[in-house]
């Protein structure tokens, strides 16, 4: 298996209430001639990160000690724009397994689901619910139990959707050539009867 097993998740979170976060606003074009994952994460959030001089911004969220934790909470609209997949890469390189929005992009929702990160899609009023909540305390857990696809927060007890496939690949760490070697042994028992 080449991912990480998505089960349960007791995290803290990072917010970012931006709506409309573009795909080159994850990781800008200029990153995109490597063909690996890996190292992708440095470069998440680039241009918004990082001056020109390599100095960081002091004022942006992810260079904030204070949150911290894998998962991603953003505004509206998240991963429209271009449908690179390197933008899902590296979110998870960074360290986030799940992403919490009121509206994905659909490429990037598949993208994100292709490389193991669970984009949780949640109303308006929940999403302005968790912001509230993480920014109130940066050290507040939100506990994701994908097995029950439920969302939990204080006394809040959320109900979510993902596809069955991509749950169960999630939930064995599999990709889908995991997927199929999962199946060998039935594969080889149906060719054995053709």
């Amino acid at each position: 298996m080449s991912n990480k097993k998505i089960n349960i998740i007791d995290s803290s979170a990072v917010p970012i209430p931006i709506e409309n976060i573009d795909t080159d606003q994850i990781i800008p074009a200029r990153f995109l001639k490597a063909t690996s994952k890996l190292n992708f994460g440095e470069n998440l959030f680039r241009d918004w990160r990082f001056k020109s001089n390599n100095k960081i911004y002091n004022d942006f969220i992810l260079n904030n000690p204070l949150f911290n934790g894998n998962i991603l909470l953003a505004g509206a609209n998240f991963g429209c724009g271009s449908s690179r997949e390197h933008a899902a890469w590296a979110i998870k390189d960074y360290g986030f397994d799940v992403v919490i929005s009121s509206f994905f992009a659909d490429i990037f929702k598949m993208n994100a689901l292709n490389n193991n990160i669970l984009p949780i899609q949640v109303n308006d009023e929940l999403l302005k619910y968790l912001f509230d909540e993480v920014f109130k305390n940066p050290k507040i857990k939100i506990k994701i139990d994908l097995p029950e696809q439920i969302l939990i927060i204080n006394d809040k007890s959320i109900k979510f959707d993902v596809d069955n496939y991509k749950k169960m690949c999630l939930i064995n760490g599999y990709d889908d050539i995991d997927y199929l070697i999962s199946k060998k042994d039935l594969i080889k028992d149906f060719i054995k009867d053709q």
